[in-house]
């Protein structure tokens, strides 16, 4: 698709579709460019808990919009170093996982875009039986994943749901 044949679909696209379509590449380009909005080295290794705000005091310190991103994935994830991407210096504000899941949500939605795709629950049902499976063996045995098969699981489940989003997108612009 030509850039100016998009820039027509989007002048076309109903309200709904642009908030999902915002929030999702928004967020993903924030969880990629977290690292490099933050001087060389400043934030250590992250590791901590799911639920606990165990980075605080390094995330004060931040600049406000990385402080809003690392503080989310803080919270929400367990953002072990060993499991996260790093560069600058800088350990990503999410592990590896949720990293795939995120830009899949935004690669979903994209693909999604000026097609009507129909995905039904046994299709959804099988692209999160590998992020499943790989996060659920690693919890109950010594196997354990690596980052390039978190981020591929992750974008699996992601894509799909983003397709999802869409879906439920162009539902609600509909009514």
């Amino acid at each position: 698709m030509s850039s100016w044949k998009f820039k027509e679909n989007i002048g076309h696209m109903g309200k709904w579709n642009k908030i999902f379509l915002s929030i999702t590449c928004f967020w993903a380009l924030m969880i990629l460019t977290g690292p490099l909005m933050l001087e060389t080295g400043e934030t250590g290794d992250l590791s901590g808990s799911v639920g606990l705000y165990d980075n605080k005091k390094v995330i004060q310190e931040m600049n406000p919009v990385s402080k809003i991103v690392y503080y989310l994935g803080d919270l929400n994830c367990h953002q072990l170093s060993h499991r996260s991407y790093e560069y600058n210096n800088n350990q990503m504000p999410f592990c590896a996982r949720d990293v795939g899941i995120f830009l899949g949500l935004a690669i979903g939605f994209i693909v999604s875009l000026g097609r009507r795709i129909n995905i039904t629950l046994p299709i959804i049902i099988l692209s999160l039986i590998p992020i499943g499976l790989d996060g659920t063996i690693q919890l109950v045995t010594e196997y354990e994943s690596t980052n390039p098969k978190r981020i591929i699981t992750g974008m699996i489940a992601g894509i799909a749901t983003g397709i999802s989003l869409k879906i439920i997108a162009d539902s609600l612009d509909r009514n």
